[in-house]
This record gives C-alpha cells, sequence and structure tokens, in this order.
C-alpha cells in the first residue's frame, strides 16, 4: 500500500513539474487578467505580474477561488530592478519561465490629440511601459528560455501600430505599438531555430479600463489569440502578428 501510495505521488509531482510556467504583466485586470485565467485553465502555473501590489493581491486571489494555480509577484515593468526581481523570484520558485506575455501597457495621449500638438514626455512615458517594458521582460525572460529550448513570448501590440493603416489619433500609443511590432520581429529572428517563438497580436477593441464601456469586445474574446500563441506547437510560427488567430499585415 506504501508502495502504491508513493508512486501515485510520484506521478501527481511528474504531472506538476510538466506544467508550463507562464508570466504575464499588467495581469490584474482587463485582457491581462483573462490572459492569466485562460492560461491557467489549460494547465499553466500562472504568475499574475502588477505593479499594484494590493490589485495584484486580490486579482490572483480571486483567481485561486476559481481553483486555478495562480500566483502573484509585483512587477512594474517600468522599473529596471522591478523586472529583474521578478524573474529572479519565478525562477527561484519554478526553476523556469515557459511563456512570457507582454500584456503591461499604458495609453497617455490626451483625447484627440495630434503630432503636431503632442508633447515628447507622452512618448517618453508611453515608451517606458509600452516598449522598454517589453524590452526589459523579454531580455529578462529569453536566455533561459533559449538554454531550455523552449519559449513563447507573445506581445500585445494594437492595429493602432500598423504602418499599412496608420493614421492619426493617439500618436505616443501608436508608435509605441509600432516599435513593439518591430521588435517582434527582431525577437524572432535573434531566436530563430532555438525552440522560442515570438509574436504579437491586436486584441481588438475591448472593454476594459482603457478601452471603455462602448469597446466592442470582451476581455475574454482578446485574450483567446493570445492564449493560443502562448501554447503553440513546435512547429507554430514565429514573428507574426495576429487578431483573432489570423495574421494580419504589418
Amino acid at each position: 500500500m506504501a508502495g502504491r501510495t508513493k508512486k501515485a505521488g510520484d506521478r501527481r509531482s511528474g504531472r506538476a513539474a510538466q506544467r508550463r510556467v507562464a508570466l504575464v504583466s499588467g495581469g490584474n485586470r482587463g485582457i491581462g487578467y483573462a490572459i492569466c485565467r485562460a492560461l491557467a485553465r489549460k494547465g499553466c502555473a500562472v504568475v499574475l505580474g502588477a505593479r499594484n501590489a494590493a490589485e495584484g493581491r486580490a486579482a490572483a486571489a480571486a483567481l485561486q477561488a476559481e481553483g486555478l494555480t495562480v500566483e502573484f509577484r509585483l512587477l512594474d515593468v517600468a522599473r529596471d530592478a522591478s523586472v529583474r526581481a521578478c524573474v529572479a523570484a519565478v525562477m527561484k520558485r519554478h526553476g523556469r519561465i515557459d511563456i512570457l506575455v507582454n500584456n503591461a501597457g499604458v495609453l497617455l495621449d490626451p483625447r484627440g490629440s495630434r503630432v503636431l500638438d503632442s508633447r515628447l514626455n507622452t512618448y517618453r512615458d508611453t515608451l517606458e511601459v509600452n516598449f522598454y517594458g517589453a524590452v526589459r521582460l523579454a531580455q529578462a525572460v529569453a536566455p533561459p528560455m533559449r538554454t531550455a529550448r523552449y519559449g513563447r513570448i507573445v506581445n500585445l501590440s494594437s492595429g493602432l501600430g500598423q504602418l499599412r493603416d496608420m493614421g492619426t489619433g493617439t500618436p505616443a500609443y501608436r508608435v509605441s505599438k509600432t516599435a513593439l511590432n518591430a521588435l517582434t520581429r527582431m525577437l524572432a529572428a535573434e531566436l530563430k531555430d532555438t525552440g522560442v517563438l515570438v509574436n504579437s497580436m491586436c486584441p481588438g477593441w475591448v472593454r476594459t479600463r482603457m478601452g471603455g464601456p462602448k469597446a466592442e469586445r470582451k476581455p475574454e474574446q482578446a485574450a483567446d489569440t493570445a492564449v493560443w500563441l502562448a501554447m503553440l506547437p513546435p512547429s507554430g510560427p514565429s514573428g507574426g502578428f495576429f487578431r483573432d488567430r489570423k495574421r494580419l499585415p504589418w
């Protein structure tokens, strides 16, 4: 009986060891929260990163109450030290990070703003989170992914960053998402043939604090493509831009 109990325990430990570890920035609400829930439902051990500790703990606790494997880690993507500390803590606890979802983002452009009446500080503050934040996390996470020969990096971009359809309005936000798309292409090229796949996605207009109550899509709809990209098989695409699981032009 003792032997059978030990074997059952070993099997459970083995399954736990195979659980993918996913780090999601800005996971305390909106699309990020929906991504955390969906990844956890698919069996991942999810690390919910958020810069607001109270909101992050509350979000993780709500998902834990659903029986999901989710933990909170303090993560401010605009601060080098915070990114290093978060990644180090996850690596110490889990030994690896298999999935990175760069979801944290801001939209700081005043309503109706245009390039000619915009302020440079708006670009700086926007890029600090939307672009540099993704760079910081990728630089911290990609090396252990490359060593493990497995990784999925998903960047939450926007159709507003497409060069093909570039127009007016929200210039700092647009620039940051265009830069994020460029980062996606460069990372995919650098990590080619390493087992690490890098893609970006457009969630569409979503009912979140950023998108507002009149937006046409639910966070769960937006999260679907991010989760699909996070769980791609080895033969999956890399260096692509997607919405609703369909490739978009740059």
